[in-house]
């Protein structure tokens, strides 16, 4: 017994010994063996903690696992459900009755869901069927095409009017008809006349066309609807027509808007008796497009836009009053134009004093907006290459040169080898 006392003697007392009882050999044992005790205590009491603090992590894993378990057999279940069939609304009956075609051919009466609201339900809109009693339990949402869907600008581009040189008219012109019958409607109706209903942009290739269109979507605030004509041309019967009826749908949903149709000629030309089947295609399109022109409903606030280089291969039934109210011509700048089409692309350059504009305007007679850009970029290539600071008359001339180089010079095929 002494022994043991004398290998563990007593620590952490935390009660207090008499004196009396301190020099026993009994009490003394007593006293260490309930330290023991009482640290043995303290020991379970800490693992009792722990176990405590893992049976609740593991009461919160067997919670969320039972969460998963429900969610995974929820979805199980919805995709054992029997899929639904879409149909076209008909007619809207009474007493919630509905007729429906769907999408195999035949018509039914069929009824309808107590959520659906019958305001939602109008003839042609697109509905999901229970496959076994084809009654209606959904309202599908407008198909749009995502090409359709892609054709909205959501960025204003960056150039305005400032940026177009020698076309002023041009810009008073369409900004008459495009502009002001959306931010000014009441001056038409005052003067008891309709706005035009589109405008035609012709020209040679590089005179602006486009530019112009561009600014139009900068300066406006309507929803502003881009599209290349041989975008419409789909390889499948009835495609083009269909998207060219999105694309009309789209602009009538976000009215005020304006519909800009470039290289017009790829889609509007002249139709021919004997046509294959890619061109008959190509004709079901444009027909499309003549009906959403000027068909039996009117567009409203959506103003058509379109640009073209070759308006002689045009169908005559594209150039009618009614379809295209104002033709806009774009022809090449003349002297004045093409010294203010210089300077808008040099204004950001470095230039030297000395440098002539009258003389560059007489000497790019011929050239057009595009020309005359690629001559101020040259020009700065030039400065670059001999490693100057500023661009000099020497840098124009020479850009000159090697821009318009194209047109003194003969053309190596025969103009009559492909006729």
């Amino acid at each position: 017994m002494a022994e043991i006392l004398e290998d563990k003697p007593a620590k952490g007392l935390s009660i207090k010994v008499p004196s009396e009882l301190d020099n026993d050999d009994f009490s003394r044992y007593m006293i260490d063996r309930m330290n023991q005790l009482e640290e043995r205590n303290h020991l379970l009491r800490e693992q009792n903690h722990k176990i405590e603090a893992e049976k609740r992590y593991a009461e919160s894993q067997k919670l969320k696992f039972e969460r998963e378990l429900r969610q995974l057999r929820s979805e199980l279940e919805r995709l054992k459900t029997a899929p639904l069939i879409v149909g076209t609304i008909m007619d809207v009956l009474e007493n919630g009755k509905l007729i429906v075609r769907s999408s195999t051919g035949p018509q039914f009466v069929v009824g309808l869901s107590k959520f659906i609201k019958e305001s939602e339900l109008e003839a042609g809109i697109q509905v999901a069927m229970n496959q076994q009693t084809l009654a209606v339990i959904g309202v599908l949402p407008t198909s749009i095409s995502h090409l359709i869907r892609g054709v909205e600008v959501i960025e204003s581009p960056d150039v305005d009017y400032s940026q177009i040189g020698g076309l002023d008219e041009q810009i008073r012109e369409l900004r008459e008809a495009v502009e002001l019958p959306l931010t000014k409607p009441e001056a038409f109706t005052k003067i008891g006349i309709d706005p035009p209903n589109g405008v035609l942009l012709y020209g040679p290739p590089g005179t602006g066309k486009t530019m112009l269109a561009k600014a139009v979507a900068q300066q406006t605030s309507a929803k502003f609807l881009r599209v290349v004509g041989s975008e419409l041309v789909q390889k499948y019967i009835g495609e083009g027509s269909r998207m060219v009826r999105e694309l009309f749908k789209l602009a009538k949903d976000k009215t005020p808007s304006i519909i800009f149709i470039d290289e017009l000629d790829s889609i509007a030309a002249k139709r021919y008796d004997g046509a294959t089947a890619g061109d008959r295609e190509v004709q079901r399109t444009l027909m499309q497009l003549l009906a959403e022109m000027d068909g039996f409903n009117p567009r409203g606030d959506v103003r058509l836009l379109a640009a073209t280089n070759r308006l002689d291969i045009l169908d005559a039934a594209m150039l009618r009053p009614g379809r295209f109210d104002r033709f806009i011509e774009v022809p090449l700048p003349n002297g004045d134009a093409r010294k203010s089409i210089l300077r808008i692309h040099t204004r950001n350059m470095t230039l030297s004093e000395d440098i002539d504009f009258d003389k560059l305007s007489k000497i790019t007679e011929g050239s057009n907006g595009s020309e005359l850009k690629a001559i101020a970029t040259e020009a700065g290539m030039f400065a670059i290459r001999n490693d100057k600071d500023r661009i000099e008359n020497e840098d124009l001339q020479s850009a000159v040169a090697k821009v318009l180089m194209h047109k003194s010079q003969p053309s190596n095929v025969s103009e009559s080898m492909f006729v």
